[in-house]
């Protein structure tokens, strides 16, 4: 029988890539999103991999979601936690709502999926849970107070989820990746591109198949002995 994964924010970027790979790699795959149906229709078309609208920054939503996805699809074997938005400004001009927005897309939904899924997993007495974090949440980033402060919580949120599950056969662990060719880092003026890439030792951007080659070997049944581990995916730029 196959297990299941779900991928939040699956449709597009890292997480587009990952749900693809995961599926090539023989798993059920369900993916989440939030806003673009349009894009959400046109990744279903193309990949057959069923996607499921709900917000990630809301515990219920999170809880009825859930529950579709094992109603309609099976129990959750491997949980990506991938959804994430950015709303940049350096922090003297940042809003309130600009830093809300990202703690609790980024890092709350951490809880609100993780919740969900994590006594069925104990139950069952299996479980592979990998969240994405950034190379910003180790380094800062200007800018970023509120991006790298979420994805900071994503690695201390990962290390006390594994110490947790560990005698459950549950692994938790997070990817942490440098600077992709994604629709986000596109969106980056060509002279800051410019100057990401000259910093990024290996002289390129990584690419989503990278990161999603990671999370396929983490949500393998044989990588049962790596737990808690931060793993940084980012061409040398940043090494702890």
């Amino acid at each position: 029988m196959k297990r299941t994964a779900l991928v939040t924010g699956g449709t597009r970027g890292l997480g587009r890539q990952i749900a693809i790979d995961l599926q090539a790699a023989g798993y059920q795959v369900v993916v989440v999103y939030h806003n673009n149906a349009e894009a959400a229709a046109e990744f279903t078309r193309t990949t057959s991999i069923p996607a499921i609208s709900w917000d990630v920054a809301d515990f219920e939503a999170c809880r009825l979601g859930v529950a579709h996805v094992e109603r309609d699809y099976g129990a959750i074997d491997i949980l990506v936690n991938d959804a994430g938005i950015t709303r940049d400004a350096v922090l003297h001009r940042m809003t309130e709502d600009q830093w809300w927005q990202v703690i609790n897309t980024n890092l709350g939904s951490m809880f609100n999926m993780c919740r969900n899924v994590i006594e069925g997993m104990r139950t069952r007495g299996f479980g592979r849970v990998i969240n994405i974090s950034s190379i910003n949440g180790e380094k800062g980033q200007i800018g970023q107070a509120n991006y790298a402060a979420a994805k900071a919580g994503i690695l201390g949120f990962t290390r006390t989820l594994a110490l947790e599950s560990a005698r459950k056969n549950i692994t938790v662990n997070a990817i942490a990746p440098g600077y992709c060719d994604t629709e986000m880092v596109a969106a980056v003026p060509e002279e800051v591109l410019k100057t990401i890439i000259d910093n990024i030792p290996v002289g390129r951007l990584g690419t989503p198949e990278d990161i999603a080659r990671m999370v396929t070997f983490l949500a393998d049944d044989n990588a049962g002995f790596i737990t808690g581990a931060t793993i940084e995916i980012n061409g040398g730029q940043y090494m702890s």
